[in-house]
């Protein structure tokens, strides 16, 4: 269960959320929408614990991000849709990763695979000088070997080829993620439209639309 509630967030003199409260079950599967600077990313941002609320708080299975961070994050996978400049190299991005998130790098490279990423080719790449859409497959790839029970990608399918989102669908859509809860920023619905169960949309700081879908 992630528990938002009446979140205040400001930068300087300009409030980017105002009083949002917001409820998401196990298992639910939520797409997260609003237009540039309605509001989404900050959100996310205090869902891990990156930005600390004015006033409001956020739970996640009972853990505060306040206070328990480290608990609170422990089962969240998170795919950002801009990737960080990781200077390691593709392999060494996998062991650190399979190391912090206690996952097989076995289960890393079988994904990679999946998602069509030639780790052969590419081991030895920096991270950061590798294409937009292989960061993305890295990522994903990585997120989907953790025992994560909460998974949140932002623009999951922005730099996709064909074949990255085809496996990306089927991914989401299989038995092992029916009890997980999904969280997908972005701003197209039909992509996801067969696995979002809810959709909640923000402008101006402020929920303006919570229904199922």
């Amino acid at each position: 269960m992630i528990t938002i509630q009446n979140l205040d967030k400001a930068f300087a003199k300009q409030k980017v959320l105002s009083d949002v409260t917001i409820k998401i079950a196990d298992g639910e599967k939520v797409l997260l929408l609003g237009h540039n600077g309605a509001g989404k990313t900050t959100l996310i941002r205090c869902l891990l614990g990156e930005y600390r609320p004015d006033h409001g708080t956020v739970t996640v299975a009972g853990h505060s991000l306040a206070h328990e961070r480290v608990a609170a994050l422990r089962k969240i996978a998170f795919v950002p849709q801009l990737p960080p400049p990781i200077r390691f190299t593709l392999n060494e991005l996998f062991e650190y990763a399979a190391k912090i998130g206690h996952c097989d790098i076995d289960k890393i490279r079988k994904n990679s695979i999946y998602f069509g990423l030639n780790t052969d080719a590419h081991d030895h790449k920096a991270f950061y000088k590798l294409s937009g859409g292989m960061k993305q497959k890295t990522l994903i790839s990585i997120a989907f070997s953790r025992d994560a029970d909460i998974f949140i990608f932002d623009e999951p399918t922005a730099n996709l080829d064909t074949m990255g989102r085809d496996r990306f669908r089927e991914r989401i859509s299989a038995d092992a993620m029916k009890e997980k809860t999904i969280i997908f920023i972005g701003h197209r619905l039909e992509e996801l439209s067969s696995v979002v169960t809810r959709i909640i949309e923000l402008d101006l700081g402020k929920v303006i639309r919570d229904e199922q879908a």
